[in-house]
């Protein structure tokens, strides 16, 4: 039996999906499909996933489409998606862009395949490093360096510019899981240009959806060796940070229970090379994603002043006049909080994850799937399912997350961190930092957006606002005025994204 399902969980390499769905004909697909190119008219390369919102919509909750000689089945219908959510059933795929990044990242929490034993290692050697106690401790940096945001902030309104959104939040993510993580500084406020991690990790990103959107590989020659250029500093930059480490000693944070504890019932550690795997999983996927979601909250922010006006009462109500927010006042941000779900149910910034059959099936009573087939869940589409969502799913209203609004909805419909055994493990890490810094921006200042600013979102395989710029002006007092009452909101309801363990995982 071990053996079976072993063999069920193993990869099997990329299957066009003619050979895993035996009623395939019975799944729509976009009209004027082309000999040999398939569904490429109305597509873009460099917006794959907007692409598939759009035939989506026209499609319905699940259909397929070619491009050259692979032909995929997308699934965003809230009763699919509930089906694809057993466990005993389906287990994450790694397919698509997750596996184009196995070369940087290897068998780390994110890309490994399921039946990897290094996943599963890693998993429980690193959990406990977000625990409420780890969390506590990680509060004090988290904030030192929102500090080094609003300073700058404060520089940038004192001389009348606007602020770089998406480049900003990817800088305050950056550094926030590099120092709470690793112990390390990468400078990036000091910096006119983005830290060289991030250009590489932008370039590997970018590389990872490209290919995708060729036919050969070998096209792509000139961007590989960019890659493997990129691939190779990252490695660098890791092992330095690894080496630098050892020689200094003990620091009590993510990379100590990478390089020093032992796993609690078969006391294996970690390899070497599975330390710098995980290492660049948790800063890839430990900002990027956090980043994203910071910006889209910020955009429908400055566009929605009455919600920020009623999320900044809140701020003040709630942390009164301390000089800084203790780690148990954050969670009190309710309505805050809703505002950051709101955003990351219109554009949850990893906005696809893939399922995959562990035997012989039948999703939802109607599409037989044998084992090993497999599909991509729309995550933007499944959190905009007018069935769930009602009528009005395209509009941004924060009290859809009140408790009994989300005790309301049926469970699977609000996924931005995955599901499953293999959803991502940081998430809570990502949820304290947004909601923290959201709460700090808007005790500090009125956000005005540019009236002729339209959102456009670019695709890294991760979602962020492209060219997002707001102006600021400064809150008199910067709202640390009011004395601190008790927080009259109904108590949250427990929702799939609280999880207590986006940072990194699935």
């Amino acid at each position: 039996m071990a053996e079976t399902t072993t063999r069920a969980a193993e990869p099997r390499g990329f299957r066009s999906a003619e050979l895993g769905w035996p009623e395939l004909h019975r799944i729509p697909h976009p009209p004027r499909r082309l000999p040999l190119l398939g569904d490429v008219l109305g597509a873009h390369r460099a917006t794959p996933l907007q692409d598939s919102l759009r035939f989506a919509r026209r499609l319905g909750p699940i259909y397929r489409r070619k491009a050259f000689n692979r032909e995929f089945v997308f699934v965003w219908g809230a009763e699919l998606v509930a089906d694809l959510a057993d466990e005993s059933r389906f287990a994450k795929h790694v397919g698509l862009g997750v596996a184009n990044l196995r070369p940087v990242a290897g068998d780390g929490l994110f890309t490994a395949y399921n039946h990897e034993p290094n996943w599963q290692l890693a998993h429980d050697v690193l959990a406990p490093g977000f625990s409420r106690e780890a969390m506590e401790a990680y509060h004090p940096m988290m904030l030192a360096v929102a500090g080094r945001l609003t300073d700058h902030w404060d520089r940038e309104q004192a001389a009348g510019r606007s602020v770089d959104v998406p480049g900003d939040m990817t800088k305050l993510t950056l550094e926030t899981i590099a120092r709470t993580g690793f112990g390390h500084d990468f400078g990036s406020f000091e910096r006119d240009r983005p830290h060289p991690f991030v250009t590489a990790m932008v370039g590997t990103l970018t590389y990872a959806q490209r290919l995708n959107s060729v036919p050969f590989p070998a096209l792509l020659r000139r961007a590989a060796q960019r890659n493997a250029d990129d691939i190779a500093y990252l490695n660098r930059m890791v092992d330095d940070l690894v080496r630098a480490r050892r020689a200094a000693g003990g620091d009590g944070d993510l990379l100590d229970r990478m390089l020093g504890t032992a796993h609690p019932e078969t006391g294996e550690r970690l390899s070497p090379e599975n330390v710098r795997r995980q290492v660049i999983t948790f800063l890839v996927a430990g900002h990027e994603t956090t980043s994203g979601a910071l910006s889209f909250a910020l955009h429908y922010l400055s566009r929605h002043p009455e919600v920020a006006a009623r999320a900044r009462a809140e701020v003040d109500r709630v942390w009164g006049s301390a000089a800084v927010p203790g780690y148990d006042q954050v969670a009190k941000l309710r309505y805050v909080r809703r505002v950051l779900d709101e955003s990351l149910r219109l554009w949850p910034t990893a906005p696809a994850f893939a399922r995959e059959a562990v035997q012989d099936t039948v999703l939802a009573g109607r599409h037989p799937m044998r084992r090993g087939a497999w599909t991509l869940v729309l995550t933007p589409m499944l959190q905009r399912d007018p069935e769930v969502w009602g009528a009005d799913a395209e509009r941004f209203d924060p009290d859809r997350f009140d408790p009994k609004a989300v005790r309301s909805r049926p469970p699977h419909v609000f996924k931005p961190f995955g599901t499953g055994a293999r959803a991502c493990i940081g998430r809570q890490f990502a949820l304290h930092e947004a909601t923290l810094v959201l709460g700090l921006l808007l005790r500090r200042y009125e956000l005005r957006a540019d009236p002729g600013y339209r959102l456009s979102v670019t695709e890294r395989l991760t979602l962020m606002p492209e060219g997002l710029r707001l102006h600021l002006e400064r809150r008199a007092g910067s709202g640390a005025t009011a004395a601190p009452v008790a927080d009259s909101d109904e108590a949250p309801a427990v929702s799939e994204s609280r999880c207590p363990v986006s940072g990194a995982g699935d």
